[in-house]
């Protein structure tokens, strides 16, 4: 290994032992490993992270298959519900479910693997037209529907958001602020099908800010493992 080698390597152990240190004890850190070369990601194992998050479903099951299988992966892209299938014998937590349609999907796939899949809602708490989510009443309508009770095979066991991507932290503050209250209404319908313990919000740039709003998922990739050359 080069002596740039190592110095990388190095430094993905080092960061991310400096970002462990920040984390309060009931925050779950998912290393998003997006993009990311296996040499990496085993660089964060052997340091002892468990929690991989990716955001293309077939770049998940690649690394699935030649990593160790005690990490959990989370899937924390838009899913398309056609390549539910390919996660669904070993996927460990899908973050970003929008719509009923591909809550459905996902019940139907983890019960052709004898499975039950844990899922959080996408509320969309952003601005930006770009950024998917439901509205707290679109979530609250499907909490609350027979049709949900029937899905014997997910469990929805919280809420996930992302926040405008803008400098202005008094507003992602408030979007950050505006996902917990969504978790708490959520969580007092006590529908069935559901544990609500997760709020998976920030990132590098705001995860600190994240866990002071209530957040108990962050989900941190350059800061562990410097940042990412989509073009490679």
């Amino acid at each position: 290994m080069s002596t740039l080698n190592k110095q990388q390597h190095m430094s993905i152990t080092l960061q991310l032992q400096d970002i462990q240190t920040t984390l309060p004890d009931h925050v779950t850190l998912v290393a998003v490993s997006k993009t990311k070369p296996i040499s990496d990601i085993m660089e964060a194992y052997n340091a002892g992270q468990r929690v991989f998050g990716e955001n293309k479903i077939q770049e998940m099951c690649d690394k699935f298959e030649e990593m160790p299988k005690d990490i959990q992966w989370h899937m924390i892209g838009h899913v398309q519900r056609n390549k539910v299938k390919y996660m669904a014998p070993f996927v460990s937590l899908i973050h970003g479910v929008d719509n009923f349609k591909l809550l459905k999907e996902i019940n139907k796939q983890a019960k052709a693997n004898d499975r039950t899949i844990n899922c959080l809602l996408q509320i969309k708490i952003a601005e930006e037209d770009s950024k998917f989510g439901m509205s707290l009443n679109e979530a609250s309508e499907l909490l609350k529907s027979d049709a949900f009770l029937d899905l014997k095979h997910i469990n929805i066991t919280g809420v996930m958001g992302m926040a405008t991507f803008t400098d202005n932290m008094t507003q992602v503050e408030n979007e950050f602020n505006t996902l917990q209250k969504a978790f708490n209404h959520l969580k007092d319908l006590q529908p069935e099908n559901t544990v609500f313990k997760t709020i998976s919000m920030g990132m590098s740039g705001d995860y600190k800010l994240a866990i002071t709003c209530g957040s108990t998922m962050v989900r941190v990739g350059s800061s562990i493992f410097g940042e990412r050359n989509y073009k490679a």
